[in-house]
C-alpha cells in the first residue's frame, strides 16, 4: 500500500523566534490587553504607509473595521452602500448590522475587483458608500471609482482585507483619498496578528468616533485610565460601543510581522513569477499583475480552468486533494448564498463575470513559508492533470 503524499496546505502564516519573542515580553509587561504596545504598533503601520499623520486604529477584526468605519460615516436605516457580489459576507455583513441595504454589483472580468462601469447604474437617492475590494492584493481601479464618488457625493470605504502592500499608481493602499481603509491580519493574509484589522482615516474626527466606538462608546482608554499615577477612575459613555479592541499580545505579534512584510512581499512576487512561467502553457486563465509601477500583494494565486480543459473545477480540486495538495474557491459570491440571493431576489445571469470565474476558479497554494520544491510539486500537479 503506497504512502499519502504529505499535505501542503493551502495557506500557511509565517511566524518565528521574532514574534514568539515579542509575545512573550509583552506577556511579562503584565499588560496583556488594549496598551503601549497596540498604541506603537498603530505608529508603526502609519511610518510603514509613509504618512505618520494617517490615524490608524488597530481592531480584532477587518469585520470590525469595515463596521466601526461605515457606523463613524453616519450609515443606517434606509442607506444603501454599493459593493462587489465577489466577496466574502464580511464586506456586505457590516452594512446590514447598520439597518442600511446592500446593492451588489458584478466583478471586472480581468480584475475580479468591483466592475466600476457597473456602479453608476446602481447608484440611487438612497446611496451613501461604496465599498470596493481590492480582490488577491491587486488594487481596484481607484481613479476612476474615487471620481465616480466625488461626483455623487458618495463616501468610499476600501476592503483592503488582501492588499497589504498594494499600490495603485504609485501609492500605498491605505494612502488614498477616500473617507477610511481596512486591512485585515487574518491568519492566512500578508502579514498577521492571528485575528485582527487596521482602520485607517485621514479624518480627525472620524478617527475620533471609530476609537471611542471600537470599546464600548467610553470617552476614554481603558489604557489611560488603569495606568495614570494619579486617580483617574472616571469615564463616561458617550454611545452604545461595541468591543472591537486588539490585545496588546496580538499587537507584539504585529509588530514583529510588520517589520518582515517586505521580505514577505519579495516572497509571494518570486513565487507568483514562478507559478506564472510555470502554468503559462496550460489551459488556464492566470491572475493578471499589476500595472506597470506598481505592486500586486499576492495574498492569493487564483487560476481559472479555460473552457477548453477537459474537466471541471470540482474535479481539479478533487484532483489535486488526491496528491496531498490543499486549495480554496475566493468566492462563492454573495449573489449565490441564501441570505443575500433571498433577501435581494438575486440571480447568477445577474452577475455574468462573478458567475462565471466562480464556475471556473480554484487558489492554488501561495504562502512565505512555501519552498520552490513545495511550489514545483503543484506545478507538476497541475501539468499531470491538465496536459
Amino acid at each position: 500500500m503506497s504512502t499519502p503524499p504529505e499535505f501542503l496546505p493551502f495557506a500557511l502564516p509565517d511566524t518565528g523566534e521574532e514574534e514568539i519573542a515579542e509575545v512573550t515580553a509583552a506577556i511579562r509587561s503584565g499588560w496583556v490587553t488594549t496598551g503601549p504596545r497596540t498604541k506603537r504598533f498603530e505608529e508603526e503601520f502609519a511610518q510603514f504607509l509613509g504618512d505618520p499623520s494617517l490615524h490608524c486604529m488597530a481592531v480584532n477584526s477587518a469585520t470590525a473595521g469595515l463596521h466601526l468605519a461605515l457606523e463613524a460615516l453616519g450609515i443606517g436605516p434606509g442607506d444603501e452602500v454599493i459593493t462587489t457580489t465577489h466577496t466574502f459576507t464580511a464586506t456586505a455583513e457590516v452594512v446590514r448590522y447598520l439597518g442600511a441595504d446592500v446593492v451588489l454589483v458584478d466583478a471586472d472580468p480581468a480584475t475580479l475587483c468591483i466592475d466600476v462601469r457597473k456602479i453608476e447604474a446602481a447608484i440611487s437617492p438612497r446611496t451613501k458608500a461604496i465599498i470596493p475590494v481590492h480582490y488577491a492584493g491587486l488594487a481596484a481601479d481607484m481613479p476612476a471609482l474615487l471620481a465616480l464618488a466625488s461626483a455623487h457625493g458618495l463616501k468610499v470605504v476600501e476592503d483592503a482585507a488582501h492588499a497589504l502592500p498594494t499600490t495603485c499608481q504609485g501609492q500605498l493602499i491605505g494612502t488614498l483619498q477616500s473617507e477610511a481603509t481596512v486591512f485585515s491580519f487574518y491568519a492566512n493574509k500578508t502579514m498577521t496578528t492571528g485575528e485582527g484589522g487596521m482602520v485607517v482615516t485621514r479624518n480627525p474626527e472620524l478617527a475620533a468616533r471609530i476609537k471611542t466606538m471600537r470599546l464600548h462608546g467610553i470617552n476614554r482608554d481603558a489604557f489611560d485610565r488603569f495606568r495614570s499615577r494619579t486617580p483617574a477612575w472616571y469615564y463616561e459613555v458617550v454611545a452604545p460601543g461595541f468591543k472591537y479592541n486588539l490585545t496588546d499580545i496580538a499587537a507584539a505579534m504585529g509588530s514583529a510581522q510588520l517589520a518582515k512584510l517586505p521580505r514577505f512581499l519579495a516572497r509571494r512576487q518570486h513565487l507568483a513569477s514562478r507559478y506564472k512561467d510555470g502554468l503559462s502553457s496550460l489551459p488556464l486563465v492566470l491572475p493578471v499583475d499589476a500595472p506597470p509601477d506598481d505592486v500586486h500583494a499576492w495574498h492569493l494565486y487564483v487560476i481559472r480552468l479555460d473552457p477548453s480543459a477537459r474537466l471541471t473545477r470540482d474535479d481539479l480540486i478533487q484532483e489535486l486533494s488526491d496528491r496531498g495538495i490543499g486549495t480554496s474557491v475566493h468566492y462563492v459570491p454573495l449573489h449565490r448564498q441564501p441570505y443575500w440571493r433571498d433577501r435581494y431576489g438575486l440571480r447568477p445571469e445577474m452577475f455574468p463575470c462573478s458567475e462565471s470565474a466562480y464556475q471556473s476558479m480554484v487558489s492554488i497554494p501561495l504562502f512565505t513559508a512555501m519552498r520552490d520544491s513545495d511550489q514545483d510539486r503543484v506545478i507538476h500537479a497541475l501539468h499531470e492533470i491538465l496536459d
